[in-house]
């Protein structure tokens, strides 16, 4: 059976769904990350141990988005999609339950491991839906939904928060019921024949279908590798230090620290939906789709290096104004770069999503740890921050000097 005609909206409504996998997917995620304070305090943690447990979330992302990457391009996206959902609610549910250290250790593993499904299943159904110069706009309304989950899980700490010692747990309880809502929405606007398993000979023509051994040690493939590593460990850090920066170190209360979170989101949502936009506007105007694409990393790449700054700033309007200016950068890069990753193989695009997920996850979750241990033996936050945020900057001159070989033209649509 051929699919159901679809009117030009659909496409934006499915993308519209996607932003709410992805609201979901960061206010489980983010839930530790609010909590870090109380829990750390309650279970006796050094800042090392919590570090770990961010490095074993990210070990197990990486791992589940390989076997999911390759699950989605055997299993139809329609049935996968709502099932690594489905699970990743209940671990984040499932949370809210622990007693010690172990068992945190054991949630935020499966956490990561199921998590992992969503950017193979979601980048899949984006570029199945949406043309070459489409794909970084509708990549930022995908991406965005991070922002989205990560502003507003702080305010949902800060409503639920209280003085008793175990009030966290009930937001963790509350996310993870949420996501049967999606399950519900999702079947309710795709059908079995919008997402076939296999592309038609068209799609076929339009992107690459290429052996997955020569895949993998392409050049392009080796630029996504050097890049995502960069991009990812300086928003990781960003993500899972931001609340312990503010309020260890440089002293806000924890009420203060909620809602500049909440507002340090905010400006990552703006800095990653204006770089779809902006990407689309300079492609729409003449310039090719390539080169639109990395003049926009370079400008958000350079908004997230002010996060280099941050040890000359004390507390005051100086330094939040200059972490929401890197904010805004480092989730900047991420539509950029899932766009640039849709234009390896259509065959393959689950897998080029997972395993380029192993190379984004490996140092971020070994950078956890470290951070962590050099906070416990400095004191300071700032350096740590210092290195993540020239990160992106790095990776643009791996991705300016190598995606496309100096003796070749550059293509209008990679």
């Amino acid at each position: 059976m051929t699919a159901v005609a679809r009117p030009p909206s659909w496409k934006w409504w499915v993308c519209g769904l996607l932003l709410l996998a992805s609201t979901i997917n960061y206010m489980d995620r983010q839930t530790l990350a609010n909590a870090a304070t109380r829990i750390t305090q309650e279970f006796g943690l050094k800042q090392e141990q919590y570090g770990n447990l961010e490095m074993v979330f990210g070990w197990a992302f990486a791992v589940g988005s390989l076997l999911f990457g390759f699950a989605v391009d055997r299993i139809s996206v329609r049935w996968l999609y709502p099932a690594v959902l489905l699970l990743w609610s209940i671990v984040g549910f499932a949370t809210g339950f622990v007693e010690t250290y172990d068992g945190l250790l054991v949630c935020r593993t499966l956490l990561g491991l199921f998590e992992g499904g969503h950017w193979p299943c979601a980048i899949k159904t984006t570029q199945r839906l949406l043309a070459a110069p489409d794909r970084a706009l509708g990549n930022g309304v995908l991406q965005s939904g991070t922002s989205i989950g990560a502003i507003l899980m702080p305010l949902v700490m800060r409503m639920m928060l209280t003085e008793a010692q175990g009030s966290w747990r009930f937001p963790f309880q509350l996310v993870g019921a949420i996501g049967v809502l999606w399950i519900v929405l999702w079947f309710a606007l795709v059908s079995r024949n919008d997402f076939p398993t296999r592309l038609s000979t068209e799609a076929r023509a339009t992107l690459s279908g290429r052996d997955l051994l020569s895949l993998v040690f392409s050049r392009r493939m080796l630029v996504l590798f050097a890049v995502v590593a960069a991009i990812n460990t300086c928003w990781q850090t960003l993500r899972a230090w931001l609340p312990k920066f503010l309020m260890e170190g440089r002293g806000y209360a924890e009420s203060g620290a909620l809602y500049f979170n909440a507002g340090f989101y905010v400006a990552t949502d703006i800095g990653c939906l204006g770089a779809g936009a902006l990407a689309l506007w300079l492609a729409r105007r003449g310039t090719s789709v390539h080169t639109a694409r990395v003049r926009v990393f370079l400008v958000c790449a350079l908004l997230c290096s002010l996060a280099a700054a941050v040890g000359l700033f004390p507390r005051g309007g100086a330094l939040l104004a200059l972490l929401l200016l890197a904010g805004a950068g480092a989730l900047g890069v991420f539509p950029i770069y899932h766009a640039l990753s849709q234009e390896i193989s259509a065959e393959h695009q689950g897998k080029v999503t997972g395993i380029a997920s192993v190379a984004a996850w490996a140092l971020p979750a070994l950078a956890q740890k470290f951070f962590g241990r050099l906070v416990d033996r400095t004191g300071s936050f700032d350096r740590g921050f210092a290195v993540a945020g020239l990160l992106p900057l790095a990776s643009f001159f791996v991705l300016w000097l190598f995606w496309n070989p100096p003796d070749r033209k550059r293509d209008a649509t990679p």
